[in-house]
């Protein structure tokens, strides 16, 4: 495969993809920068990102005196299709992990 822009023969790389067991393959010029992905092997990947766990960073709010809280981002609360004054199970299996349960 030639680049495009130079004409240089592109590379073919696999790129790891973070929360991905799959590889993308990836065609790169170490001429000019360029760089382009395999359709097939990317949707692959997205399809096993899409179909993963959903994982957000979330910050610790102070709610009222000795009071901690979080927020559930939009992203969460649509998965979950969860509605305000829905009532949930909280446990703590241990001093790293929180598992909330929605009751039906």
């Amino acid at each position: 495969m030639k680049c495009p822009k130079c004409g240089n023969q592109l590379k073919k790389v696999e790129i790891v993809v973070h929360g991905a067991t799959q590889k993308v393959v990836s065609y790169q010029c170490a001429n000019c920068d360029y760089f382009e992905f395999e359709p097939v092997s990317s949707k692959k990947v997205l399809d096993e990102l899409r179909s993963g766990p959903l994982k957000i960073r979330q910050k610790i709010v102070k709610l009222s005196g000795e009071r901690l809280g979080i927020y559930f981002n939009s992203n969460v609360v649509s998965s979950l299709d969860l509605k305000k004054g829905e009532e949930i199970l909280l446990s703590v299996p241990d001093k790293k992990h929180i598992v909330l349960e929605i009751r039906e």
